[in-house]
C-alpha cells in the first residue's frame, strides 16, 4: 500500500485552507464583536434568511447540533438574535437576527468582504469562476458521496 502524502490529499488540503481561513476571518470579528466562529456562522445565516430553524443553520452551515445550540444560547444572551416559539407546535422555534444583532451583522459584512477580496487579490476573473465551479462540483460529489456510500455528507 502506497503511503498517503497529505500535502497532496485534496479533502486535507481543503480541511487546511478552511481553518486558516475562518481563523484569520474570526480573528477580526472575535476582538471587535466578541464572537466566535459557529456565533457568526449563525449570524451569517440569520442575515441571509430569518425566521429558520436551528436545524436550517445546521444544515446550511453543516456544523453539529450541539455547537449551533451554544452558538444560538450565546446569541440569545447577548441579544443578537430572537427566538419564536411556532403557535402550532411549541416544541419548534424560529430564529431571526434582532435590531443589535442586524447591526452587529451590518459592520462585520463589509470586513468579510474585504477579506475575501484580499484573499482572493491573486486570482484573475477567470480563476475565480474556475474556482467557485470547482467547488461546487465538489460540494456535489461529496453530498452524492454521502448519499451512495453512506459516509457523513
Amino acid at each position: 500500500m502506497k503511503a498517503l502524502r497529505l500535502e497532496s490529499f485534496l479533502p486535507y488540503r481543503l480541511s487546511v485552507l478552511a481553518n486558516q481561513v475562518s481563523t484569520q476571518l474570526a480573528a477580526v470579528y472575535a476582538e471587535r464583536f466578541d464572537l466566535t466562529i459557529p456565533e457568526w456562522r449563525v449570524m451569517a445565516v440569520l442575515g441571509e434568511v430569518s425566521d429558520v430553524s436551528a436545524d436550517f443553520v445546521c444544515d446550511k452551515t453543516r456544523m453539529d447540533r450541539v455547537t449551533i445550540s451554544r452558538a444560538v444560547a450565546r446569541l440569545l444572551d447577548k441579544r443578537y438574535i430572537l427566538r419564536r416559539f411556532r403557535a402550532e407546535d411549541r416544541r419548534r422555534s424560529s430564529l431571526t437576527l434582532s435590531a443589535g444583532g442586524r447591526r452587529v451583522y451590518q459592520q462585520i459584512v463589509p470586513l468579510a468582504r474585504r477579506y475575501e477580496d484580499a484573499l482572493s487579490a491573486g486570482l484573475s476573473l477567470e480563476d475565480r469562476a474556475n474556482l467557485d465551479h470547482l467547488l461546487s462540483l465538489l460540494q456535489t460529489r461529496a453530498g452524492a458521496l454521502g448519499e451512495e456510500t453512506g459516509w457523513a455528507g
